[in-house]
């Protein structure tokens, strides 16, 4: 999983493990003074601060060479439990800013290329809370493999939701070019943005657009107003979720069955499916009403809606769109 970049700088990160050893330094160089007289020379047979600061540093970094020695008690007692796991610790402060700094960078690094390296014709969901865990959810469902699924969130539960599901994951900011870079949206098959709020959502629909001018994209908004800001922002689909709740419950009142039955079209786990596709050659100049995959409704035409009773409806042509009801 790609990491968020750490909010303290690489110096700021590094300098505070080097001031933790030098304060571990510090004292056990002071203890050590403290308790000179506990100490032997074999040099000189006297302990000097500098015997202190040399013998103190070996201790730390090594076991010793023995030229100067703990004798007394309190002396060894002191490097058995004190300098020992200062010791120890040291060790562990300088593998954990190598594995920091070089080892988990570069290893990061490799992961994203080999990932990269491989994405092309996946679905980017931008902002996994509810709306979009439940959209990959759909997804899946509908035979989408979740490691073609790639899911961009801010949010580090929302990013551990998303990798347990199985689906690709960055943890970042999607209205940045070069996170949007970094998932290849230019070879994507088509962008889901939810990000929760509407300003966001544009922001991101706007910054996809302008990086992958063919890609389709589908934005969700909660206010009516945004729906046309999204659209002149790029996206292809815009779903305002109050409106269509709107028309489920204004259905229900024309007959108790009928939202069951638009809530069944949308979802996978439907008896019925409402599905979209091109045209087929032998469909070619049939009415739409002939075709026998499912129940046609309507057709797509230079990109302008035409129902099934159309005039253009009785004879299908070359590039057509078809939306079908088929069974599930």
């Amino acid at each position: 999983m790609l990491k968020r970049k750490s909010s303290l700088p690489v110096w700021a990160s590094i300098g505070w493990r080097v001031l933790a050893v030098l304060a571990l330094l510090a004292l056990a160089v002071g203890v050590h003074w403290i308790e000179r007289d506990g100490l032997k020379d074999s040099a000189d047979g006297q302990v000097s601060f500098l015997d202190i600061l040399y013998f103190t540093s070996i201790s730390i970094t090594t076991t010793g060479y023995g030229d100067i020695v703990p004798v007394s008690n309190s002396a060894r007692m002191f490097d058995a439990f004190v300098v020992t796991p200062i010791r120890i610790f040291v060790v562990l402060l300088f593998l954990g800013t190598a594995y920091n700094f070089v080892l988990k960078r570069t290893w990061e690094k490799w992961r994203m290329a080999v990932i990269q390296r491989t994405l092309s014709g996946h679905i980017i969901v931008a902002g996994y809370g509810t709306t979009g865990s439940e959209t990959v959810d759909e997804l899946i469902a509908r035979g989408r493999q979740p490691g073609s699924i790639v899911v961009i969130d801010q949010n580090e539960a929302n990013i551990a939701r998303a990798e347990e599901r199985g689906c690709i994951v960055l943890q970042a900011d999607a209205t940045r070019d070069q996170v949007l870079q970094d998932v290849h949206i230019t070879s994507a098959e088509s962008m889901i943005v939810c990000a929760g709020r509407d300003d966001t959502s544009i922001l991101i629909t706007l910054t996809a657009r302008h990086l992958a001018a063919g890609v389709p994209i589908s934005v969700i908004v909660r206010n009516e107003d945004n729906e046309l800001p999204a659209r002149a922002a790029g996206a292809t689909t815009v779903v305002n979720p109050v409106s269509f709740a709107g028309l489920l419950l204004a259905s229900s009142c024309q007959g108790r069955h009928l939202a069951d039955y638009l809530t069944d079209l949308a979802s996978i786990h439907g008896t019925v499916e409402l599905a979209e596709r091109k045209v087929r050659p032998e469909e070619i100049g049939k009415p739409l009403s002939a075709i026998a995959t499912g129940l046609g409704v309507r057709i797509y035409r230079g990109g302008a809606p035409h129902g099934h009773k159309a005039p253009e409806a009785q004879a299908l042509q070359s590039g057509d769109t078809i939306l079908e009801i088929v069974t599930g």
